[in-house]
């Protein structure tokens, strides 16, 4: 029997904005092989083009594909559309037939990298040929940014090519601005999700303001102290309505106040939203979405819409609880405050809490297998659906519906 998992991965580009994605596959056999292929093939681009659509899978954004020599050399490669992907091959398959039809592809308008790549003294002429087709170069942070002078010069010798160098394997802060130092232009990993925490570290005026309104929409506070007190804050509450009236909802009436929308869905919607919100902010410029909004707009789809298959019958408020979980997960990255205290600071329900920090309780489950899908571990994936008795890819097909509604979201936000 056969699982094939399809994922994907961020780029980043200097600006810490997203700039396109890395498409990840691999197809499990239940047998001792265990991994029987990590390529990306014509057939299964295909298919989840024809499935899900592009447009739900990449918004309007390309994807690097890792593909094989035996994939390049296929005429099923023009099936597939140039406009959205960027074939990937690896060093080792470089040879003259590869060579030969990376120079036809690239007169025909398709973009070529070279994955993983590891340059030194020894293998540098192997390229030299090869470099004029492509477009980009991945070079993986662990293997190769050992001598920092001598991949400067590299990487210079590349731009003057017209070639842009992703570094790979991204793991922190401190990676990306040394790539970026060196002159790397995109960098792919989940590095801008890794929060930054110091001892000292206090809350800033503005993140005071959203811990109140928060506490007062969660306790039985009346609706009108919680209007005043929205009222205060002038510049969050213009924010927060236009988001709200933005295409990401479907209101049959504008929202023109928040005591209208409080009689209208209640607290709690407006607490998630508002939670929601704060992750815009790391990203000020109009027509810019931040990675990490995105990112965490994709947990909460992910941990309600898995909940739901589990228990179908599952109450709404075990559900909002559901919600606040990936809302908050990447709280500690926004305030740079340790993440205990912050749930502490806004008393949150014990089962989102003891989800987050210890993987307690179904939430806790679920949260622990959202960070799964994120790192690409398909064997967690598919042990995660024998024990709850779901159908093979399940989470696959979830996955494309979550990508599908943060995609949606996002055009939304951007008119904003």
């Amino acid at each position: 029997m056969q699982n094939v998992y399809l994922g994907r991965q961020p780029i980043l580009d200097s600006k810490g904005t997203l700039d396109s994605y890395e498409i990840l596959y691999r197809e499990e056999c239940e047998s001792k092989e265990g991994v029987s292929n990590r390529f990306v093939s014509a057939a299964v681009i295909s298919s989840v083009l024809n499935k899900f659509g592009t447009h739900a899978v990449l918004g309007n954004r390309k994807a690097f594909a890792k593909v094989d020599a035996k994939f390049l050399m296929s005429d099923m490669i023009f099936t597939i559309p140039k406009e959205f992907f960027i074939f990937s091959i690896v060093e080792a398959d470089v040879n003259e037939r590869v060579i030969e039809r990376c120079e036809q592809l690239q007169k025909k308008g398709y973009e070529l990298a070279i994955n993983d790549v590891t340059f030194n003294e020894d293998n540098l002429n192997n390229y030299l040929r090869i470099l004029s087709t492509l477009s980009f170069v991945k070079m993986n942070f662990d293997k190769t940014f050992k001598d920092d002078e001598y991949v400067k010069n590299i990487i210079i010798g590349l731009k003057d090519n017209n070639i842009k160098v992703v570094a790979t394997k991204i793991e922190n802060e401190e990676e990306y601005e040394l790539a970026k130092s060196l002159g790397c232009e995109l960098f792919q990993g989940y590095f801008f999700a890794k929060p930054k925490i110091f001892e000292s570290a206090k809350y800033d005026s503005s993140q005071m303001n959203v811990l109140k309104l928060y506490s007062l929409l969660m306790d039985d506070t009346n609706i009108d102290e919680i209007t005043s007190e929205f009222e205060k804050n002038h510049a969050l509450t213009i924010q927060l309505l236009r988001y709200i009236n933005s295409g990401a909802f479907h209101f049959r009436t504008r929202i023109s106040s928040i005591h209208h929308i409080l009689t209208l869905v209640g607290r709690t919607p407006l607490a998630q939203w508002l939670m929601l919100m704060i992750y815009s902010k790391s990203v000020a410029k109009k027509g810019e979405v931040s990675p990490l909004l995105l990112m965490v707009k994709h947990r909460t789809e992910l941990m309600q819409t898995i909940l739901k298959k589990i228990e179908p019958d599952v109450r709404s408020n075990v559900l909002g609880q559901a919600y606040f979980v990936g809302v908050l997960s990447l709280i500690d990255t926004i305030f740079g405050v340790k993440l205990d205290k912050i749930l502490d600071d806004m008393n949150v329900d014990a089962a989102v809490g003891e989800a987050l920090i210890s993987d307690n309780g179904l939430l806790g489950e679920i949260y622990a297998l959202v960070l799964d899908v994120e790192q690409f571990n398909t064997k967690s994936i598919s042990l995660f659906e024998k024990k709850h008795n779901l159908e093979n890819n399940t989470i696959e097909c979830l996955m494309f519906d979550s990508m599908r509604e943060v995609t949606a979201f996002e055009n939304a936000f951007c008119s904003i």
